[in-house]
């Protein structure tokens, strides 16, 4: 077995040069192979290493849990939470948040620990005694530690698993560095908001440029592609001002993704609170925008406590969400 490390993620590959064998994804996977009902590709105890048979005769090698990864891959969305919430907040043009936000910061730690829910790593421990407390005190467990693939969520996931059970809140605030322990300073994640800003430079959709801030240069993110940030804008704009909100499949947003509703929920009330929000309205009309802020409010009420309600309201938006979101089987958390 070779092993190869990148930016901090450890890749396990099959031996017999099962890396350049198979053509099609880099994986050495062929089309055949993934469809392939006899691997387990859950089954750590089996073989590392399995073999199909290529068009032309010969064996081909790959890594069965290569494909376990590839196939979750598909699953998720194309950003994340973080990276949807940093997006809203990036200047098009000059590729920089504003200096006078000192909330994202903050939302985007907490925007890690929705989307480690979501892809259904942590879950709150079901612990009858704490079962009254309110959510932002309700302690968390690791119940998969498989990699995301993700550097900020591996890392944070990697943090979870060694240390105590913590609340979340506690999480957040120890991600954040604030605290006074310092024996747990070293929790807190640092550069959250550059680092997302390469992985959307790596997804082609900012691009790096070096600008000079009078007496210092700093690194800026324009946006390269808009179609994602548009994408988000509607989303928005959607569960915000429409009467009934429906959610196209799209590029960013799989047909098949767990939580479709939902994860738009949480990205609104994330964005809300990173003080982002109103780049995405910023077309409306101040009485349509003061309407999408109300709606907002509403929705950080009802979906911030589980299990979910949705009070009868006056302003006639989004009246199919808890329907849609009610027929979710499982919550995240």
């Amino acid at each position: 077995m070779a092993t190869t490390t990148t930016a901090g993620l450890t890749r396990r590959r099959g031996g017999g040069g099962a890396g350049g064998a198979g053509g099609g994804d880099g994986n050495g996977i062929g089309p055949s192979s993934r469809t392939n009902s006899s691997v387990n590709v859950r089954d750590h105890t089996g073989p590392e290493t399995s073999y199909e048979s290529g068009e032309n005769g010969h064996r081909i090698a790959y890594d069965p849990r290569d494909i376990s990864e590839s196939a979750e891959r598909s699953k998720q969305p194309k950003l994340t939470l973080m990276e949807e919430v940093l997006l809203l907040g990036l200047k098009d043009k000059q590729g920089y948040l504003s200096f006078w936000n000192d909330n994202i910061s903050y939302a985007l730690r907490g925007c890690i620990v929705l989307e480690l829910a979501f892809r259904g790593r942590i879950a709150m421990q079901k612990t009858p005694s704490r079962r009254n407390f309110p959510l932002p005190d309700r302690i968390i467990e690791v119940i998969d530690d498989t990699l995301t693939g993700e550097v900020l969520l591996d890392e944070a996931l990697k943090m979870m698993k060694t240390s105590e059970k913590m609340s979340v809140s506690s999480w957040i605030d120890l991600m954040s560095g604030e605290t006074w322990n310092l024996m747990k300073i070293g929790y807190q994640l640092k550069q959250v908001r550059e680092r997302l800003a390469k992985g959307l430079v790596d997804k082609g959709i900012l691009r790096t440029e070096k600008r000079n801030f009078l007496l210092f240069d700093m690194a800026t993110h324009p946006v390269v592609d808009s179609g994602a940030k548009d994408e988000i804008r509607r989303r928005v704009r959607n569960v915000l001002t429409q009467r009934t909100v429906v959610l196209n499949s799209s590029q960013w947003l799989p047909e098949g993704l767990e939580f479709r509703y939902l994860r738009t929920v949480a990205m609104v009330c994330a964005a809300y609170a990173a003080n982002v929000l109103e780049n995405a309205l910023s077309t409306l009309g101040h009485e349509a925008r003061e309407k999408a802020f109300n709606q907002t409010d509403e929705l950080l009420a009802d979906y911030s406590q589980w299990p979910f309600g949705r009070k009868a309201t006056m302003n006639d938006i989004g009246e199919n969400l808890p329907q849609v979101i009610g027929e979710v089987r499982k919550a995240p958390l």
